[in-house]
C-alpha cells in the first residue's frame, strides 16, 4: 500500500523537478508542466501517462487505475489509488511521469545513475 511519503522525496530529487501547492494539492511540475499530483486526501495520485496506452491501463487494473476527469482527458492523465499500488509501482509511475516532460538525455542519466530502477 503506497501512501504520500513513499513519492514525496523522489517527486523533490529528479532533476528540474520541484514541488508546488496549488489550492490544497501537491503538484510536482518541470518548468510549468505538472507531471503527477495528488488529491488533497493525498489518496489519489493522477499522473501523466500516454494517452494512446490509459485505456489498456485502467481496463487491465481497474481496481487501481481511473480515467481523469472528463476535462482532462484531452491531455496525457491517469488518476490511480495510492492505496491500490506498492510503493515500488508508485515511485516507478512518478519516475515515467517525469520522463514525459523531460529531455531524453536526463532520462538516460537518470537511467544510468539509477540501474535498478527507482529505488
Amino acid at each position: 500500500m503506497a501512501v504520500l511519503d513513499d513519492v514525496r522525496a523522489l517527486g523533490s530529487e529528479l532533476e528540474r523537478s520541484y514541488p508546488v501547492y496549488v489550492r490544497g494539492r501537491l503538484k510536482f511540475r518541470v518548468r510549468q508542466i505538472v507531471y503527477v499530483t495528488f488529491s488533497p486526501d493525498e489518496t489519489v495520485m493522477e499522473f501523466a501517462f500516454p494517452k494512446e496506452e490509459r485505456a489498456a491501463l485502467v481496463a487491465g487494473e481497474p481496481h487501481k487505475f481511473r480515467l481523469p476527469s472528463a476535462p482532462d482527458m484531452r491531455f496525457n492523465w491517469v488518476r490511480a489509488e495510492l492505496a491500490a499500488l506498492d510503493p515500488a509501482r508508485a515511485r516507478e509511475l512518478v519516475v515515467d511521469a517525469w520522463r514525459m516532460v523531460v529531455p531524453r538525455k536526463l532520462s538516460r542519466a537518470y537511467d544510468l545513475a539509477h540501474p535498478g530502477g527507482p529505488g
